[in-house]
């Protein structure tokens, strides 16, 4: 096989996430793509829409693997950008507009954007990075105009394999976000995974509440797309908006997160919801209380998902368990997703035997490509062939995988992911501060919270300066919720200095 025959072969192999919705698009034009309150965009028309802004997008010069950043909150834009970008071959970075102005600042310049696209109402938190030479675009009547003068124009589609797709960003354990690349294959098989892991039906329903800039909601809107169903947009947990929803329309897949499960089911039952049908619900269920688990799978009617992946794996590798309609669960084991293969290794890389603990080490086609101009990490992370997750699981002799720890700290809030050292890093910023140590507490809504000790220089610091710094330098979600002010010998260490967060954990459980 010659060079020439062997570059058209994996061309015709080498699906994209755009030409994957221009055949849903002419196979099903009518059919609903978009519905959001008040607007309904067909298959057709968000085709004719998306087109246009990749023409856009090429006439301000884009190239493939030129970035696009997005700031916005969930709305119809944004999916007609993600599936723009898509098209066009430019990379989508999805920017969280709940982070403070030094995070957002790193997330916009790592990626050196060729066009920032954002809401008016985000225009204060751009305006306060210093030096930001980004031009911009606002969703709404600017955007409008900007891509109407290229409705109509064709737009070929070449982008697909290996070519970048969007960017979503992850908290770093140096203490900034890191940007991961997830390609046009990896959303693909994605794609595929949800449906057959979930056993979702070609043309369903997904409601996307969760924010945009998250997998959460990114990977299942697009794989909806992909496969001709309807795309509801919500900006975020609006609890009436979601009855009202679910009281219209039937879906195989709703997420409920840690942090708003139990208020949503007392919302359902206050409102004696008429759910039309739901075949599982839910997320993350070791991060939600059991019984929360039981009374929103009894509202729902439907079992809840137990998941375990992650931004750079989406649902694999061990999503797919069940937990009973109405019962609190006292058995967390995950399955091992299909269409990925997984080992659990020791420090040295070995595998370890069945009933010991290893770190998660997974390959397959869902694997992200790894973090944006992040060499070091890469190198680290990517060992042997094999992406290294950094969490710790334990395989049953039955095959099932039960969760133990993390291997690089972190605390989950809410479905939401600090790393102590980012919030520790601010904190240390206030000039009387020390030392600062964050450590994780059980909490009943959010599954986890961050909570702080501080070491002072003897000078009295007021719980309001400590709040401040965080304010000025973080996202609100990973704020402490306590501060502890205590003195250094307080700080329990090893004998080789470090420090012994799980004494610090128990000492919190402990009162």
């Amino acid at each position: 096989m010659n060079q020439r025959e062997a570059s058209r072969i994996r061309k015709a192999g080498a699906a994209s996430v755009g030409g994957l919705f221009r055949s849903r698009a002419e196979a099903n034009p009518a059919h609903p793509a978009i519905v959001e309150a008040g607007r309904r965009v067909s298959y057709r028309e968000c085709e004719q829409r998306s087109n246009a802004m990749a023409a856009m997008l090429r006439a301000r010069g884009f190239v493939r693997g030129d970035r696009v950043a997005l700031l916005a909150r969930n709305c119809l834009e944004y999916v007609e950008l993600e599936l723009a970008a898509a098209k066009c071959g430019a990379i989508t970075a999805a920017l969280n507009w709940r982070l403070g102005t030094r995070e957002l600042a790193h997330c916009i310049t790592l990626v050196s954007p060729r066009l920032l696209i954002l809401q008016a109402e985000f225009d204060d938190a751009i305006a306060a990075i210093d030096g930001l030479d980004v031009p911009c675009l606002r969703i709404g009547a600017e955007l409008d105009a900007a891509f109407a003068a290229h409705l109509g124009e064709p737009v070929d589609i070449e982008a697909g394999g290996e070519d970048g797709l969007i960017i979503l960003y992850t908290s770093g354990t140096t203490g900034l976000p890191k940007g991961a690349l997830v390609s046009h294959r990896a959303m693909v098989a994605r794609a595929q995974c949800y449906r057959s892991e979930m056993d979702v039906p070609i043309g369903d329903n997904f409601v996307a509440w969760a924010p945009m800039y998250h997998m959460a909601s990114t990977d299942h809107m697009l794989a909806t797309l992909m496969s001709g169903g309807t795309v509801y947009p919500v900006d975020g947990y609006d609890a009436d908006r979601l009855i009202d929803l679910l009281e219209a329309v039937p879906m195989r897949y709703l997420i409920v997160m840690p942090g708003m499960v139990g208020d949503f089911a007392s919302r359902l039952r206050a409102r004696e919801a008429k759910v039309v049908g739901v075949g599982i619900c839910g997320a993350m269920a070791d991060l939600v209380p059991a019984d929360d688990i039981a009374a929103i799978t009894a509202a729902l009617d439907a079992p809840y998902l137990n998941t375990f992946g992650a931004t750079e794996t989406g649902f694999p590798p061990a999503t797919g368990a069940l937990l009973d309609i109405g019962v609190p669960p006292s058995n967390l084991a995950k399955r091992q997703s299909a269409f990925c293969e997984i080992k659990l290794v020791d420090p040295e890389g070995l595998t370890v035997p069945i009933g010991e603990p290893g770190e998660v080490a997974v390959r397959g086609p869902t694997v992200f490509s790894g973090y944006w101009e992040n060499e070091e990490t890469n190198l680290h992370d990517f060992r042997d062939g094999w992406f290294h997750m950094g969490d710790v699981l334990r395989r049953n002799p039955d095959g099932t995988l039960d969760y133990v720890d993390r291997v690089k700290y972190l605390i989950k809030s809410g479905g939401e992911n600090i790393y102590p050292a980012e919030v520790e890093g601010v904190l240390k910023l206030h000039p009387a501060v020390v030392e600062a140590v964050v450590v994780r507490q059980p909490d009943p809504t959010w599954g986890e919270v961050p909570v702080a000790f501080i070491v002072t220089d003897g000078s009295a610091v007021a719980v309001g300066e400590l709040e401040a710094c965080c304010l000025e330098g973080l996202a609100r979600y990973k704020h402490p919720r306590d501060y502890r002010i205590v003195a250094h010998a307080d700080i329990p260490r090893s004998t080789t200095g470090k420090i012994q967060r799980h004494h610090l954990e128990t000492r919190l459980r402990d009162g």
